[in-house]
């Protein structure tokens, strides 16, 4: 470590934004967010498994924001452009796996589909966001557990004259073998899916959230899932790579606005 801890972070706030640990590469050590920036950074010198990282650290930059979700997306970009070497979560994944379902001929029907062939966000009746196959097919299965679903129906199991080795463990209600209606089934598997549900971009065009912290404004320009970038009332804009005609779902920042959005709870601007 290149000076003291107090000579690292004299110049830090109590106040929200992003903080980046830098040392003697051009990669940064590691970036993070929080209310309080200050308080977050000295609390790292508190913990013996950072200590590796904390030698290393050269300087600590210091990103204020006008408030927490100004903080939320900023981390969350600069984690993908940066890709600081301490940083493991918020990485950019290349294809997200979600569940679709849809209408046949029997009643409704999961079908495993990616980022690259469905548009999400935009596309209704889509559930979870899964970094690979194998872990959709893996929550699918233990939901199935949970509500008695039919493996086979789901298409996670083969079929047998007996019906699905659920069925005989009692783990499901016999949709397989004509013992349960198959509505019934699909209500439960509706019900087991509600908790996962992609929610499509509610607003026409991009929208402004607007974050204020006395007279310092930052409207945070978001569409379809994307953040697009910071306009700053001191003058300090960012933007993403991303344009506006370009801008495709980010689980990140799904993951950062779905609830403000849907509840109300932001302050939004629409963009004309």
């Amino acid at each position: 470590m290149n000076g003291t801890k107090q000579d690292l972070t004299a110049h830090l706030p109590h106040a929200p934004g992003v903080y980046v640990f830098w040392g003697d590469s051009s990669l940064p050590l590691y970036i993070g967010k929080s209310v309080d920036i200050r308080s977050r950074v000295m609390s790292h010198f508190r913990q013996p498994d950072e200590a590796r990282m904390l030698a290393q650290t050269r300087r600590i930059e210091c990103l204020p924001t006008a408030g927490e979700m100004g903080a939320l997306l900023l981390e969350s970009r600069l984690i993908k452009t940066r890709q600081p070497l301490c940083n493991q979560r918020l990485r950019r994944t290349k294809h997200l796996h979600s569940w679709r379902l849809r209408e046949i001929a029997e009643g409704l029907g999961n079908e495993l589909v990616s980022s690259a062939s469905v548009a999400l966000g935009q596309t209704p009746h889509v559930y979870g966001l899964f970094s690979s196959r194998h872990a959709a097919q893996e929550k699918l299965r233990s939901l199935a557990l949970q509500h008695k679903l039919c493996l086979v129906t789901l298409g996670l199991e083969k079929t047998t004259a007996r019906g699905c080795f659920g069925l005989q463990l009692r783990q499901c209600d016999g949709v397989c073998v004509g013992k349960e209606a198959r509505i019934n089934h699909d209500e439960r598997l509706q019900t087991a899916l509600q908790q996962l549900q992609v929610h499509v971009w509610p607003y026409a065009t991009a929208i402004d959230v607007v974050e204020q912290s006395g007279d310092w404004v930052q409207k945070h320009r978001v569409l379809n899932w994307s953040y697009l970038g910071t306009w700053c009332s001191k003058g300090r804009a960012t933007e993403s790579p991303q344009s506006a005609d370009t801008a495709s779902f980010d689980a990140d920042t799904y993951a950062i606005l779905v609830k403000p959005l849907l509840k109300g709870e932001a302050r939004v601007e629409a963009v004309a």
